[in-house]
């Protein structure tokens, strides 16, 4: 069913730098890997093994101003890393791509070779919008992996919906509530940029996710 949905950002955000496209792709089809999906993945992998290092991560200018973002709203360092540089840590330390679903695949193959935050977010599992702005400290929160609700700080840009629950916190850790799976075919985007990206850059990749996902799993997609 095609309900109507907003994605809001509060001014606050933006003036502390985040750089921020939403995306909602309707219709997907999550259930299969074509052999033309699985060609991609193989030449984007490849390509990231090459042209990415451990030191090289350090000293990625995208990557860094993430962490610029977290210390202006008081986020430590430690155990925050980027999505990024998260997912790229993790290809190259294990020389091998860890494979979800054809959906997550896709979006995350994306974040590494951009450098910018992606997560997707069922949105038949949200309640009615998502908002992008501060937390204000009662917020509801339980992260990717656990059963366990999670303290909020207040002041913490993050993406909420209208229940108050917390789907996304900063652009670090999502939840399971809407957590994308075979089944998921509305679905939200973020595409999240920083002081070191232009807004044009931001757009281009959201750009860019429409035009893959739906050319291999189908479905119609928009920027909001």
């Amino acid at each position: 069913m095609n309900r109507k949905f907003e994605f809001k950002v509060q001014s606050e955000v933006l003036d502390i730098g985040v750089k921020i496209k939403g995306v909602r792709i309707q219709g997907i089809n999550n259930t299969v890997y074509s052999s033309s999906l699985n060609d991609y993945i193989d030449v984007h992998v490849k390509r990231l093994l090459e042209n990415n290092t451990l030191d090289s991560l350090k000293e990625n200018k995208v990557i860094q101003s993430f962490y610029d973002l977290h210390k202006a709203v008081g986020i430590p360092k430690r155990k925050n890393l980027p999505a990024s540089e998260n997912l790229l840590k993790n290809l190259l330390k294990k020389q091998e791509f860890h494979s979800i679903n054809p959906l997550v695949d896709i979006y995350n193959l994306i974040s590494m070779d951009t450098k910018l935050a992606l997560g997707a977010h069922d949105l038949d599992k949200t309640e009615g919008n998502i908002s992008l702005r501060l937390t204000q400290g009662n917020e509801n929160y339980i992260p990717l992996g656990s059963v366990e609700a999670k303290e909020v700080k207040a002041g913490i840009y993050s993406y909420i919906d209208d229940a108050n629950d917390v789907i996304c916190y900063s652009e670090i850790r999502q939840v399971d509530k809407t957590k994308v799976t075979e089944e998921s075919k509305d679905v939200f985007f973020i595409v999240q940029g920083n002081l070191e990206t232009t807004d044009k850059y931001v757009e281009d990749v959201a750009k860019e996710l429409i035009t893959v996902v739906t050319y291999y799993l189908g479905g119609t997609g928009e920027i909001l």
